[in-house]
């Protein structure tokens, strides 16, 4: 009898087991989109990557070959690994939330590895003037009104060129990034910085200075 019990609380425990995995399963396969993937996520996957211009195909969200192209040269561009599948990191550069994270916590890892690249060293002001001026340009009628529309902007920083984007994240970055994002703005309203010992471009020096932090100058 005793033998019996203890291997119906075995089974038992093998079934609700069995259950509990397929939940972590079926939960992490819901943050991961690839070719054959539906629904309305991938509608919104193919309307980030068309309007970035790697996507052209209907907006349906069906994941094909079409998509998934698209998906792999997004992830080439932003030094992401090339799979051709949309998980975590590729939601989170597109600026999309998966089931697992918010969109607040998405948007602190975007900004902050945008902050940590372009502002690496500067003084912890400096850091989230950066962050600021991102969080300036989605309320102005010049830019994208998404943080990763901005931030993904063809030309918009040099960091997604020169690799420095895809480095390790500061842990000052994180900081800065959620200060920025409860509304700290030390550039004083800036939509644009740059350094006046690297800039190339003789435009930017046109534009208003509002304030000078580190070795930043942060313009209207």
């Amino acid at each position: 009898m005793k033998f019996r019990k203890f291997m119906l609380c075995l089974a038992l425990i093998a079934a609700i087991s069995s259950v509990f995995c397929f939940s972590l399963y079926t939960t992490a396969e819901a943050a991961s989109y690839r070719r054959g993937s539906t629904g309305s996520v991938v509608t919104q996957i193919q309307q980030k990557l068309s309007n970035w211009g790697y996507y052209s195909g209907d907006i349906d969200g069906i994941f094909g070959s079409r998509t998934e192209s698209a998906v792999l040269s997004f992830q080439r561009k932003n030094g992401l690994t090339a799979d051709g599948i949309v998980g975590s990191q590729t939601l989170a550069a597109l600026g999309i939330a998966d089931a697992g994270s918010t969109t607040y916590d998405n948007d602190v890892t975007l900004l902050a590895r945008l902050i940590s690249a372009e502002a690496r060293g500067e003084p912890y002001a400096g850091q989230v003037a950066v962050g600021a001026v991102v969080l300036n340009r989605m309320e102005h009628p010049s830019f994208p009104n998404t943080m990763s529309g901005v931030i993904y902007q063809s030309g918009a920083f040099s960091c997604l060129d020169d690799g420095q984007f895809n480095e390790p994240i500061a842990e000052s970055a994180y900081s800065a990034a959620r200060d920025a994002l409860n509304g700290w703005d030390p550039s004083g309203g800036a939509i644009y910085y740059f350094n006046p010992s690297t800039a190339t471009n003789s435009w930017i020096w046109s534009r208003p200075l509002i304030v000078t932090i580190g070795k930043h100058r942060f313009c209207a």
